[in-house]
């Protein structure tokens, strides 16, 4: 196959040993209507989107260290649910 597309030579140097009685054609961007849908970009997950997933925000503790100006250590840990510390 003599082809001076980069893009086309990077394919078939990339399957050449499962080639066998393959035959690989160039088919333009604007005539491809059949592309593999896992090259286009993700849709916004938003409820529109048939794939919609809603995210429930995981529940992770938050452990964190305070230090002030007069060398106390305080070791908290963050509740999510109340929204403040507890040490």
């Amino acid at each position: 196959m003599k082809t001076t597309n980069r893009h086309m030579l990077r394919w078939q140097i990339a399957i050449q040993e499962y080639r066998g009685n393959m035959t690989i054609i160039y088919k333009e961007g604007k005539s491809h209507t059949n592309a593999d849908g896992l090259r286009r970009w993700p849709l916004d997950n938003v409820k529109s989107n048939p794939a919609y997933d809603p995210e429930v925000p995981a529940k992770i503790p938050i452990h964190f260290m305070e230090i002030d100006r007069r060398k106390n250590i305080r070791f908290s840990e963050w509740a999510p649910e109340s929204g403040t510390p507890n040490s």
